[in-house]
């Protein structure tokens, strides 16, 4: 017998489909993890499970491009507070060096319990720190517990700062180790089918913080493997003056000389990218993940969305490491969005539904996902269910524009057609406890 879900009496279904419809009174039926059909007035078949969604909003799941999940332990850390890109590295390295497996796995779940509760249903993760015995398979398992879709990205920093990088040595690995590790979790991990639950990426750290010889041979690998890359670029001032003096070229440039375009690629940030460049990603379909309140947290700037949108070039959203941000709601991170273009191009320079898009099927675009970020027929069953009745909307004459009003959290989300959350409470794991476990760690991180 199939397993079948029919969500029935939506108040809208946003389904971001290719005609962008939304119906009112909207149903959708799901089976085996898959929607097969959308529309009104849809029937299931006996025994098969009802989810009212009367006085709701159903979107597709939101999709995060860009997080650093071993960060959750190091949130509002004092003496990074306040400080830029560079010194608030230099302030936590230190504090990272002292993670092992437990706080990699922790950090995660707690992560990613975050993001599904804001509405996440796929989320990347940048892992580019290995202390300790600290494997990528740490933050693989804890994503198989929540349930989410993950594409974990096998990161890596080998330039310490004997060498004129950024972190200190102790956290740096040899290129060889690094390219091995590389081979190993793509062989062990990686699922290139439709309906895939994890994939990999490889995604050296940052310019400032691997060689030359390693963006290059990891971009190498990566397509010998069929897996995607990705990286941290142009993210503020210092970032474009350290490529200028090191490279003597700016970050675009850069990445095109060593194979850092093409549509298997995607930058995190890019905030200062210039119209040379915008061109360049929209002609080589590279991909961007933005994060703007991670971008406004450290003072970095607005990234030219409207821009990179308008020219063609593909855009997600991204939530960045929880001690940069400092939190994990991609709902909020889609509003944040909203709000930044209109603050740089004006009042009209992005629509509610927009912002809502590029969370959605935006960043399903970036990761390479045509199974993902839209409700239509064939798309695996990925869906977020906003309850519209509450306070955060009372009032709202357009209860759809849901990134204007509210709510911020979900009411249900299904992960390939599984209740990840029921009712505002996260079915897969048990999650106060694990919040109690985090905060343990945390104290015991700050000497406490």
């Amino acid at each position: 017998m199939p397993n079948e879900i029919l969500i029935k009496n939506a108040h809208t279904v946003l389904t971001m489909d290719d005609a962008r419809r939304e119906i009112a009174g909207g149903d959708i039926l799901i089976r085996d993890g898959v929607i097969v059909a959308v529309g009104q007035g849809l029937q299931g078949g006996d025994g098969g499970k009802v989810i009212n969604a009367k006085n709701c909003v159903v979107t597709p799941g939101l999709i995060n491009t860009h997080h650093h999940l071993f960060q959750t332990l190091t949130r509002a850390v004092p003496g990074g507070q306040d400080a830029l890109l560079f010194g608030w590295l230099q302030t936590l390295y230190p504090i990272w060096a002292r993670f092992g497996p437990e706080e990699m796995r922790i950090s995660t779940l707690v992560g990613l319990a975050e993001l599904a509760l804001s509405g996440c249903t796929l989320s990347s993760d940048h892992l580019y720190l290995y202390p300790n015995g600290s494997r990528l398979d740490d933050t693989i398992d804890a994503a198989r517990d929540i349930g989410l879709r993950f594409h974990a990205t096998r990161g890596s920093m080998s330039i310490g700062q004997s060498d004129g990088g950024l972190p200190p040595d102790g956290l740096v690995e040899r290129e060889s180790d690094i390219l091995n590790d590389c081979i190993r979790v793509v062989d062990t991990f990686h699922n290139p089918n439709p309906g895939a639950m994890v994939r990999v990426g490889l995604a050296p750290c940052s310019p400032f913080s691997v060689s030359r010889d390693l963006m290059r041979d990891t971009a190498i690998l990566a397509r010998d493997k069929g897996v995607m890359l990705h990286t941290h670029l142009a993210e503020n001032d210092e970032d474009i003056a350290y490529s200028l003096e090191k490279f003597g070229c700016r970050p675009g440039q850069y990445a095109q000389d060593l194979g850092w375009t093409g549509d298997d690629v995607w930058h995190a940030h890019c905030v200062k990218l210039d119209s040379s460049e915008i061109d360049l990603f929209a002609r080589s379909s590279t991909g961007v993940s933005h994060c703007p309140c991670s971008n406004c947290r450290l003072g970095s700037g607005i990234a030219p969305v409207r821009k990179m949108r308008d020219r063609g070039v593909k855009v997600g959203l991204g939530v960045d490491g929880s001690a940069s941000n400092d939190t994990g709601n991609l709902m909020a991170e889609a509003r944040q969005a909203m709000l930044l273009q209109r603050v740089e191009n004006g009042a009209d320079a992005m629509p509610a539904r927009e912002a809502l898009e590029i969370a959605t099927r935006g960043g399903a675009q970036v990761l390479g996902r045509d199974d993902c970020g839209q409700i239509a027929p064939g798309k695996r069953a990925d869906i977020a269910i906003w309850d519209v009745s509450g306070i955060d909307s009372a009032g709202s004459w357009d209860k759809a524009a849901i990134l204007l009003a509210g709510p911020m959290k979900v009411r249900d989300l299904l992960v390939e057609g599984r209740q990840i959350v029921r009712d505002g409470v996260l079915t897969s794991i048990d999650l106060p406890r694990v919040v109690e476990q985090q905060n343990t760690l945390a104290r015991r991180l700050a000497g406490g």
